[in-house]
Protein backbone atom coordinates (compact mmCIF):
# COMPACT_ATOMS: atom_id res chain seq x y z
CA UNK A 1 0.00 0.00 0.00
CA UNK A 2 1.03 3.84 -0.96
CA UNK A 3 -0.97 6.68 0.44
CA UNK A 4 0.28 10.15 -1.14
CA UNK A 5 -1.44 13.33 -0.09
CA UNK A 6 -1.56 15.70 -3.63
CA UNK A 7 -3.85 18.54 -1.90
CA UNK A 8 -5.01 19.76 1.52
CA UNK A 9 -6.96 23.11 2.16
CA UNK A 10 -7.34 23.38 6.22
CA UNK A 11 -7.84 19.70 7.53
CA UNK A 12 -8.94 18.25 4.32
CA UNK A 13 -6.60 16.23 2.23
CA UNK A 14 -6.79 15.22 -1.61
CA UNK A 15 -4.91 12.10 -2.15
CA UNK A 16 -3.88 9.14 -3.75
CA UNK A 17 -4.35 5.64 -2.05
CA UNK A 18 -2.07 2.71 -4.23
CA UNK A 19 -3.24 -0.95 -3.41
CA UNK A 20 -2.55 -4.06 -6.02
CA UNK A 21 -5.79 -4.08 -7.47
CA UNK A 22 -5.99 0.18 -8.21
CA UNK A 23 -5.78 3.49 -6.87
CA UNK A 24 -8.49 5.08 -4.94
CA UNK A 25 -8.44 8.17 -5.01
CA UNK A 26 -9.52 10.51 -1.67
CA UNK A 27 -11.58 11.44 -0.35
CA UNK A 28 -13.66 8.94 -1.70
CA UNK A 29 -17.09 6.87 -1.05
CA UNK A 30 -17.28 3.18 -1.14
CA UNK A 31 -20.74 1.72 -1.99
CA UNK A 32 -21.72 -1.12 -0.04
CA UNK A 33 -21.84 -4.86 -1.63
CA UNK A 34 -22.66 -6.26 1.77
CA UNK A 35 -23.44 -9.76 0.28
CA UNK A 36 -20.72 -9.99 -2.17
CA UNK A 37 -23.38 -7.29 -4.56
CA UNK A 38 -24.21 -3.84 -4.64
CA UNK A 39 -28.33 -4.30 -4.45
CA UNK A 40 -29.62 -3.40 -7.84
CA UNK A 41 -26.43 -2.83 -9.73
CA UNK A 42 -23.84 -5.12 -12.17
CA UNK A 43 -20.02 -4.20 -10.98
CA UNK A 44 -19.24 -2.54 -13.80
CA UNK A 45 -22.03 -0.40 -13.65
CA UNK A 46 -20.62 0.29 -10.10
CA UNK A 47 -17.44 1.14 -11.53
CA UNK A 48 -18.93 3.29 -14.20
CA UNK A 49 -20.01 5.48 -11.65
CA UNK A 50 -16.06 6.34 -10.72
CA UNK A 51 -16.63 4.09 -7.54
CA UNK A 52 -12.85 2.83 -7.05
CA UNK A 53 -13.41 0.40 -3.93
CA UNK A 54 -16.29 -1.19 -2.75
CA UNK A 55 -16.67 -2.68 0.71
CA UNK A 56 -18.38 -6.24 1.51
CA UNK A 57 -19.60 -7.78 5.16
CA UNK A 58 -17.37 -10.50 6.72
CA UNK A 59 -20.25 -11.49 8.90
CA UNK A 60 -22.90 -11.81 5.96
CA UNK A 61 -20.01 -13.48 3.42
CA UNK A 62 -19.36 -16.10 6.63
CA UNK A 63 -22.93 -16.99 6.90
CA UNK A 64 -23.67 -17.45 3.38
CA UNK A 65 -22.20 -18.63 1.46
CA UNK A 66 -18.77 -18.97 3.64
CA UNK A 67 -15.32 -17.94 3.36
CA UNK A 68 -14.50 -21.50 2.18
CA UNK A 69 -16.86 -22.07 -1.06
CA UNK A 70 -15.61 -17.87 -1.78
CA UNK A 71 -11.77 -19.34 -1.51
CA UNK A 72 -12.48 -22.49 -3.57
CA UNK A 73 -14.16 -20.47 -6.37
CA UNK A 74 -10.75 -18.28 -6.41
CA UNK A 75 -11.54 -15.74 -4.05
CA UNK A 76 -14.40 -12.73 -3.56
CA UNK A 77 -13.02 -10.01 -6.78
CA UNK A 78 -13.83 -13.21 -9.18
CA UNK A 79 -16.80 -14.70 -7.45
CA UNK A 80 -18.83 -11.09 -8.02
CA UNK A 81 -16.68 -10.22 -11.01
CA UNK A 82 -15.42 -7.10 -8.90
CA UNK A 83 -11.48 -6.55 -10.23
CA UNK A 84 -10.40 -3.81 -8.37
CA UNK A 85 -9.86 -2.97 -4.40
CA UNK A 86 -12.55 -4.53 -2.14
CA UNK A 87 -12.43 -3.39 2.03
CA UNK A 88 -14.32 -6.27 4.27
CA UNK A 89 -15.39 -4.79 7.59
CA UNK A 90 -14.63 -7.00 10.63
CA UNK A 91 -18.31 -8.00 11.49
CA UNK A 92 -17.99 -6.84 14.91
CA UNK A 93 -20.36 -3.96 14.25
CA UNK A 94 -22.66 -6.75 13.03
CA UNK A 95 -22.21 -9.43 15.69
CA UNK A 96 -22.64 -6.36 18.17
CA UNK A 97 -25.88 -5.38 17.01
CA UNK A 98 -27.06 -8.66 17.75
CA UNK A 99 -28.28 -7.68 20.78
CA UNK A 100 -29.91 -10.80 22.05
CA UNK A 101 -28.35 -13.41 20.09
CA UNK A 102 -24.58 -12.64 20.96
CA UNK A 103 -22.96 -12.92 24.40
CA UNK A 104 -19.30 -10.84 24.73
CA UNK A 105 -16.07 -12.21 26.24
CA UNK A 106 -12.98 -11.30 26.66
CA UNK A 107 -11.69 -13.62 23.68
CA UNK A 108 -14.18 -12.72 21.15
CA UNK A 109 -17.95 -13.31 20.88
CA UNK A 110 -20.44 -15.96 20.47
CA UNK A 111 -23.92 -15.28 18.87
CA UNK A 112 -26.42 -17.31 16.73
CA UNK A 113 -27.02 -17.12 13.47
CA UNK A 114 -30.30 -14.81 12.40
CA UNK A 115 -30.75 -16.94 9.48
CA UNK A 116 -30.81 -20.09 11.29
CA UNK A 117 -30.16 -20.08 14.67
CA UNK A 118 -26.71 -21.90 14.35
CA UNK A 119 -24.05 -20.98 17.17
CA UNK A 120 -20.74 -19.04 16.18
CA UNK A 121 -17.62 -17.24 17.94
CA UNK A 122 -16.24 -15.18 15.97
CA UNK A 123 -13.01 -13.47 17.62
CA UNK A 124 -9.70 -11.61 16.31
CA UNK A 125 -7.76 -14.18 14.85
CA UNK A 126 -11.19 -15.52 12.62
CA UNK A 127 -11.89 -12.67 12.03
CA UNK A 128 -8.37 -12.03 10.20
CA UNK A 129 -8.77 -15.54 8.68
CA UNK A 130 -12.30 -15.14 7.14
CA UNK A 131 -11.01 -12.04 5.16
CA UNK A 132 -7.95 -13.22 4.19
CA UNK A 133 -9.52 -15.99 2.63
CA UNK A 134 -11.54 -13.81 0.92
CA UNK A 135 -8.55 -12.17 -0.48
CA UNK A 136 -9.70 -8.73 0.88
CA UNK A 137 -7.34 -5.31 -0.25
CA UNK A 138 -8.24 -3.23 2.58
CA UNK A 139 -8.66 -5.80 6.01
CA UNK A 140 -10.34 -4.61 9.32
CA UNK A 141 -9.49 -5.46 13.32
CA UNK A 142 -12.18 -7.29 14.71
CA UNK A 143 -13.35 -4.31 17.42
CA UNK A 144 -16.50 -4.12 19.65
CA UNK A 145 -18.78 -0.89 18.91
CA UNK A 146 -21.09 0.33 21.52
CA UNK A 147 -24.43 2.18 21.30
CA UNK A 148 -24.79 5.74 21.62
CA UNK A 149 -26.46 4.88 25.24
CA UNK A 150 -24.05 3.32 26.39
CA UNK A 151 -22.16 4.60 29.66
CA UNK A 152 -19.15 6.09 30.54
CA UNK A 153 -17.82 3.43 32.04
CA UNK A 154 -18.54 0.53 29.42
CA UNK A 155 -17.32 2.66 26.57
CA UNK A 156 -14.02 3.10 28.43
CA UNK A 157 -14.28 -1.08 29.19
CA UNK A 158 -15.16 -1.47 25.33
CA UNK A 159 -12.33 0.59 23.70
CA UNK A 160 -9.90 -1.68 26.02
CA UNK A 161 -11.32 -4.49 24.69
CA UNK A 162 -10.74 -3.28 21.01
CA UNK A 163 -7.48 -2.60 21.40
CA UNK A 164 -6.53 -5.46 22.98
CA UNK A 165 -7.85 -7.35 19.68
CA UNK A 166 -6.95 -4.88 17.53
CA UNK A 167 -3.55 -5.93 18.85
CA UNK A 168 -4.57 -9.77 18.14
CA UNK A 169 -5.73 -8.95 14.57
CA UNK A 170 -2.69 -7.76 13.65
CA UNK A 171 -0.71 -10.35 15.28
CA UNK A 172 -3.13 -12.74 13.14
CA UNK A 173 -2.34 -11.19 10.09
CA UNK A 174 -0.20 -13.47 7.55
CA UNK A 175 1.73 -10.95 5.43
CA UNK A 176 2.54 -13.78 2.92
CA UNK A 177 -1.44 -13.65 1.98
CA UNK A 178 -1.65 -10.00 1.38
CA UNK A 179 -3.86 -7.52 2.56
CA UNK A 180 -3.54 -4.51 4.34
CA UNK A 181 -4.38 -3.83 7.99
CA UNK A 182 -6.70 -0.91 9.38
CA UNK A 183 -6.47 -0.07 13.21
CA UNK A 184 -10.17 1.34 14.24
CA UNK A 185 -10.43 3.63 16.73
CA UNK A 186 -13.06 3.75 19.38
CA UNK A 187 -14.67 5.61 22.51
CA UNK A 188 -17.37 6.79 21.67
CA UNK A 189 -18.29 10.45 22.37
CA UNK A 190 -15.70 10.85 25.50
CA UNK A 191 -12.51 13.01 23.92
CA UNK A 192 -10.22 11.41 26.27
CA UNK A 193 -10.92 7.53 25.15
CA UNK A 194 -10.66 8.50 21.68
CA UNK A 195 -7.35 9.89 22.23
CA UNK A 196 -6.44 7.06 24.10
CA UNK A 197 -7.22 4.90 21.63
CA UNK A 198 -5.52 6.79 18.93
CA UNK A 199 -2.42 6.15 20.82
CA UNK A 200 -2.50 2.80 21.54
CA UNK A 201 -3.29 2.20 17.87
CA UNK A 202 -0.27 3.95 16.64
CA UNK A 203 1.63 1.65 19.03
CA UNK A 204 0.78 -1.35 17.53
CA UNK A 205 1.04 0.37 14.17
CA UNK A 206 -1.05 0.38 11.35
CA UNK A 207 -1.40 0.99 7.62
CA UNK A 208 -4.43 2.96 7.82
CA UNK A 209 -7.05 4.29 10.80
CA UNK A 210 -10.34 4.12 11.17
CA UNK A 211 -12.69 5.74 13.40
CA UNK A 212 -15.80 3.31 14.38
CA UNK A 213 -18.20 3.88 16.92
CA UNK A 214 -19.95 7.11 15.45
CA UNK A 215 -23.21 7.53 13.66
CA UNK A 216 -24.66 5.26 15.63
CA UNK A 217 -27.48 7.58 16.96
CA UNK A 218 -25.07 10.66 18.11
CA UNK A 219 -26.44 14.53 17.11
CA UNK A 220 -24.36 14.95 13.94
CA UNK A 221 -22.95 18.15 16.18
CA UNK A 222 -21.56 15.78 18.44
CA UNK A 223 -20.72 13.77 15.76
CA UNK A 224 -18.50 16.77 14.12
CA UNK A 225 -16.96 17.41 18.02
CA UNK A 226 -15.70 13.84 18.39
CA UNK A 227 -13.93 14.17 14.90
CA UNK A 228 -12.66 17.78 15.72
CA UNK A 229 -10.62 16.02 18.78
CA UNK A 230 -10.30 12.63 17.09
CA UNK A 231 -8.45 12.84 13.26
CA UNK A 232 -6.13 15.03 15.05
CA UNK A 233 -4.33 11.89 16.41
CA UNK A 234 -3.73 10.08 13.22
CA UNK A 235 -0.42 10.30 11.33
CA UNK A 236 -0.54 12.62 8.26
CA UNK A 237 0.97 10.11 5.48
CA UNK A 238 -2.11 7.42 6.62
CA UNK A 239 -5.60 7.34 5.23
CA UNK A 240 -8.37 7.79 7.40
CA UNK A 241 -11.54 6.27 7.44
CA UNK A 242 -15.14 7.12 8.88
CA UNK A 243 -16.88 3.76 8.87
CA UNK A 244 -20.50 4.01 8.31
CA UNK A 245 -21.12 7.71 7.20
CA UNK A 246 -23.24 8.26 5.53
CA UNK A 247 -25.41 10.94 4.67
CA UNK A 248 -24.31 13.62 2.12
CA UNK A 249 -24.29 16.65 4.97
CA UNK A 250 -22.18 13.77 6.93
CA UNK A 251 -19.74 13.54 4.50
CA UNK A 252 -18.74 17.23 3.78
CA UNK A 253 -18.42 17.83 7.13
CA UNK A 254 -16.03 15.21 7.62
CA UNK A 255 -13.83 15.76 5.17
CA UNK A 256 -13.61 19.51 6.51
CA UNK A 257 -12.31 17.68 9.48
CA UNK A 258 -9.51 15.58 7.96
CA UNK A 259 -11.41 12.03 6.87
CA UNK A 260 -10.33 10.54 3.63
CA UNK A 261 -12.84 7.66 3.44
CA UNK A 262 -16.35 6.72 3.53
CA UNK A 263 -18.82 4.16 3.28
CA UNK A 264 -22.90 3.87 4.18
CA UNK A 265 -25.79 1.32 2.97
CA UNK A 266 -27.99 4.68 2.43
CA UNK A 267 -27.43 5.27 -1.21
CA UNK A 268 -28.71 1.91 -2.62
CA UNK A 269 -31.27 1.54 0.73
CA UNK A 270 -32.44 4.55 0.02
CA UNK A 271 -33.00 3.80 -3.63
CA UNK A 272 -34.93 0.79 -2.98
CA UNK A 273 -37.48 2.88 -0.48
CA UNK A 274 -38.03 5.33 -2.80
CA UNK A 275 -35.85 7.85 -1.62
CA UNK A 276 -33.52 9.53 -4.12
CA UNK A 277 -30.99 11.63 -2.84
CA UNK A 278 -29.79 14.83 -4.56
CA UNK A 279 -28.12 18.03 -4.31
CA UNK A 280 -30.70 20.09 -3.17
CA UNK A 281 -31.36 17.01 -0.37
CA UNK A 282 -33.84 14.00 0.10
CA UNK A 283 -36.95 13.30 -2.44
CA UNK A 284 -39.39 11.22 -2.01
CA UNK A 285 -40.71 10.35 -5.00
CA UNK A 286 -43.34 8.15 -3.96
CA UNK A 287 -45.11 11.65 -2.88
CA UNK A 288 -48.15 12.77 -5.08
CA UNK A 289 -46.44 16.04 -6.14
CA UNK A 290 -44.18 14.03 -8.82
CA UNK A 291 -47.14 12.36 -10.54
CA UNK A 292 -46.96 14.14 -13.39
CA UNK A 293 -43.78 15.79 -13.37
CA UNK A 294 -42.05 15.52 -16.38
CA UNK A 295 -38.97 17.02 -15.27
CA UNK A 296 -35.54 14.63 -14.12
CA UNK A 297 -34.61 13.91 -10.60
CA UNK A 298 -31.63 16.77 -11.08
CA UNK A 299 -31.54 18.48 -14.33
CA UNK A 300 -28.22 19.08 -13.56
CA UNK A 301 -27.36 15.13 -13.05
CA UNK A 302 -25.63 13.52 -16.08
CA UNK A 303 -26.55 9.97 -14.70
CA UNK A 304 -28.64 7.52 -16.73
CA UNK A 305 -32.22 7.90 -15.13
CA UNK A 306 -31.72 11.74 -14.78
CA UNK A 307 -31.18 12.06 -18.58
CA UNK A 308 -33.59 9.54 -19.54
CA UNK A 309 -36.57 9.31 -17.39
CA UNK A 310 -38.94 11.93 -15.80
CA UNK A 311 -40.02 12.40 -12.32
CA UNK A 312 -43.88 11.09 -13.21
CA UNK A 313 -42.02 7.82 -14.57
CA UNK A 314 -40.26 7.11 -11.50
CA UNK A 315 -43.01 7.67 -9.41
CA UNK A 316 -45.21 5.56 -11.26
CA UNK A 317 -42.88 2.59 -11.11
CA UNK A 318 -42.15 3.44 -7.59
CA UNK A 319 -45.43 3.12 -6.41
CA UNK A 320 -46.26 -0.04 -8.73
CA UNK A 321 -43.63 -1.97 -7.48
CA UNK A 322 -41.46 -2.53 -10.44
CA UNK A 323 -38.01 -3.62 -10.14
CA UNK A 324 -36.85 -1.02 -12.52
CA UNK A 325 -37.73 1.67 -9.74
CA UNK A 326 -35.20 0.07 -7.21
CA UNK A 327 -32.39 0.02 -10.14
CA UNK A 328 -32.91 3.76 -11.35
CA UNK A 329 -33.03 5.45 -8.00
CA UNK A 330 -30.13 3.74 -6.55
CA UNK A 331 -28.04 4.50 -10.15
CA UNK A 332 -28.91 8.08 -9.30
CA UNK A 333 -28.29 7.91 -5.70
CA UNK A 334 -24.52 6.05 -6.27
CA UNK A 335 -23.84 8.66 -9.19
CA UNK A 336 -24.94 11.87 -6.95
CA UNK A 337 -22.64 10.38 -4.51
CA UNK A 338 -19.18 9.48 -7.21
CA UNK A 339 -20.13 13.08 -8.20
CA UNK A 340 -20.09 14.66 -4.64
CA UNK A 341 -17.06 13.29 -4.20
CA UNK A 342 -15.27 14.49 -7.49
CA UNK A 343 -16.52 17.81 -7.13
CA UNK A 344 -15.12 17.46 -3.06
CA UNK A 345 -11.58 16.85 -4.45
CA UNK A 346 -11.32 18.99 -7.15
CA UNK A 347 -12.21 21.88 -4.75
CA UNK A 348 -9.78 21.00 -2.36
CA UNK A 349 -7.34 20.53 -5.41
CA UNK A 350 -8.60 24.19 -6.21
CA UNK A 351 -8.39 25.52 -2.16
CA UNK A 352 -12.37 26.29 -3.05
CA UNK A 353 -13.24 23.59 -0.20
CA UNK A 354 -14.52 26.89 2.37
CA UNK A 355 -16.54 28.30 -0.51
CA UNK A 356 -18.02 24.53 -1.64
CA UNK A 357 -19.10 23.71 1.64
CA UNK A 358 -21.21 26.95 2.48
CA UNK A 359 -22.68 26.59 -1.24
CA UNK A 360 -23.52 22.71 -0.25
CA UNK A 361 -25.08 23.25 2.55
CA UNK A 362 -27.51 26.61 1.34
CA UNK A 363 -28.76 24.94 -1.31
CA UNK A 364 -29.33 21.57 0.96
CA UNK A 365 -31.48 24.00 2.96
CA UNK A 366 -33.40 25.48 -0.10
CA UNK A 367 -34.62 22.03 -0.46
CA UNK A 368 -36.05 20.08 -3.87
CA UNK A 369 -37.41 22.50 -6.60
CA UNK A 370 -41.00 23.82 -6.36
CA UNK A 371 -43.86 22.59 -8.05
CA UNK A 372 -44.72 23.45 -11.77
Amino acid sequence: MDFKVKGEEGKARVGELKLKRGTIHTPAFMPVGTAATVKGMLPENVRSLGADIILCNTYHLMLRPGESIIKQLGGLHKFMNWPRPILTDSGGFQVMSLANLSKRFDNGVSFKSHIDGKEYFLSPEYSIQIQQALGSDIIMCFDECTSSEATEREVHKSMNRSMEWAFRSKTALDSSLGGTLFGIQQGGVFHEYREESAKKLMDIDFMGYAIGGLAVGEPQDIMFDVLDHSTKFFPKDKPRYLMGVGKPGDIVGAVLRGVDMFDCVLPSRSGRTGQALTRRGAVNIRNARHANDPRPLDQDCSCPTCQKYSRAYLHHVCKIGEIISAILLTWHNLHYYQELMGDIRSAIYNSELDDFAKQFFRIQKEGDIPLI
